[in-house]
């Protein structure tokens, strides 16, 4: 999967980082900040939460933290399109590398990447995905055909977070469709606050994921697909008001 369609955009020339320096300047922050970055394989189908641990100029490599999934750490190393995603200071950063191999890091098992030649940075407000509350979650309402029946069913997800330009979205019991591209119109999202909004929504990656009780969930980022500009902007003034609530509370005044 290239990033334009992951991000639903067709010049990222304007986010590219090329320069050697910056690169590893962002590759140390991670490293030091023991910021989580997500792994995605076979087009998002496939995924895992890691960190950097190394970063070597001189071998130039990047060393990361093995995926305790065995399977999914076979899937990685036999990948060749390997997309690595991660928030820095709410800036969103995307790269690819096309291997990774086992190593050995401090005696530990361990993932080396290639150095990446470039990095995307995406600080438009459309990519910037804030987290929805645990407490009185957005909800998503979204209808799915019945196999063999010629009628649909109701599912109701919550979401896990927004952005501009789509939702992120649960699926714990697992009866929607995962594949890349899947469309599902007419859906119903309630923001709390009495805010409604009716899109059409694309699958655009799939991440399987361990839920804090111990079960696991398919976690499911959807583009908007041709959303008319009153829901985006309705959208937006969610994204506004969830940020106001961060902030307060991270000031001390929520």
């Amino acid at each position: 999967m290239t990033l334009e369609k992951k991000l639903g955009n067709d010049d990222l020339s304007s986010y590219q980082i090329t320069s050697r320096r910056e690169i590893l300047a962002l590759l140390r922050g991670m490293r030091d900040s023991n910021q989580f970055v997500s792994i995605e394989v076979d087009g998002g189908q496939q995924g895992v939460v890691t960190s950097v641990l190394d970063v070597d100029p001189e071998e130039d490599v990047v060393v990361l933290d093995r995926a305790q999934d065995d399977a999914v750490h076979r899937r990685i190393l036999e990948c060749d399109d390997i997309l690595f995603e991660t928030l820095v200071d709410k800036i969103r950063i995307l790269f690819f590398s096309g291997s990774a191999e086992e190593c050995l890091h401090n005696d530990r098992p361990a993932l080396r990447i290639p150095t990446p030649t470039s990095v995307i940075r995406l600080q438009r407000r459309q990519h910037y995905r804030i987290p929805t509350p645990l407490i009185n979650p957005a909800r998503c309402t979204m209808q799915i055909p019945m196999v063999g029946e010629n009628r649909n069913t109701t599912v109701v997800v919550p979401l896990k977070n927004v952005s501009g330009g789509g939702i992120a979205i649960l699926d714990e019991k697992g009866v929607l469709n995962p594949a890349i591209g899947t469309e599902y119109r007419d859906c119903r999202i309630d923001f709390p606050g009495g805010t409604l909004i009716v899109a059409t929504l694309e699958i655009r990656n799939c991440m399987h994921v361990r839920l804090p009780n111990g079960k696991f969930a398919n976690r499911l980022g959807c583009l908007f697909v041709d959303i008319p500009r009153p829901m985006l902007a309705a959208v937006q003034r969610y994204i506004t008001r969830l940020e106001r609530e961060q902030n307060a509370k991270t000031t001390g005044l929520g």
